[in-house]
């Protein structure tokens, strides 16, 4: 067999394996709001339901209403470390933008950038202090200090038996005054899936 051939042939059968390899795959595009759970695990949906219906809880809580009865103004609020302490990888930073966005949307308090951000924004104005016009740049020593804290955490229990499968979630935030070190809000959601694994194939 000559070695044009036998590439020829070695092409026919990769292309075949890869055929064979590419039967049953199928992507679907669906809406951001349609919900399916694969796994059972923490998703995107989990994400964004606990941070609308934790931020919904602390706004509506007398904190607000104590703090613009004396000041007179929105409170401003900085989001600190969601951490992690499940049994499970979860992306705490999209966790912490959804609060984030939550709380910005509401036009109840003020935001300020979280730390990583703000020493971005300081090398900026480091850097306007030499090269901007006087007009133009922005001085050092403005910044809006916040007035809370929102800190927390997500806990995790597996509830297993044979193919059956209990995941317990469990997420804590806690609003502190950064004044006095005052806890003026804790809240706590809850969440519970059932997950039954498929028999294995004989």
């Amino acid at each position: 067999m000559t070695r044009n051939l036998l590439w020829a042939v070695g092409g026919v059968v990769l292309a075949a394996v890869v055929a064979v390899g590419c039967t049953g795959h199928k992507v679907e595009r669906i809406g951001t709001d349609v919900e399916r759970d694969l796994s059972g695990e923490w998703n995107d949906q989990d994400s964004r339901m606990v941070a609308e219906e934790m931020v919904a809880d602390a706004l509506a809580r007398p904190w607000l209403r104590n703090f613009r009865r004396e000041h007179g103004e929105r409170p401003t609020v900085i989001v600190g470390s969601v951490r992690n302490l499940s049994h499970e990888h979860i992306n705490t930073r999209t966790f912490v933008n959804d609060i984030q966005r939550e709380l910005i949307n509401s036009g109840e308090v003020d935001f300020v950038a979280g730390a990583d951000q703000r020493e971005l924004i300081r090398e900026e104005r480091r850097e306007q202090d030499l090269h901007a016009s006087e007009e133009t740049r922005k001085a050092m020593g403005r910044e809006v200090g916040a007035d809370f804290m929102l800190l927390g955490s997500v806990n995790s229990i597996i509830d297993q038996h044979d193919r059956e499968q209990i995941r317990y979630y469990q997420v804590d935030l806690e609003l502190i005054s950064l004044a006095d070190n005052r806890k003026v809000w804790i809240g706590n959601k809850e969440i519970r899936k059932y997950v039954r694994a498929a028999a294995a194939r004989q």
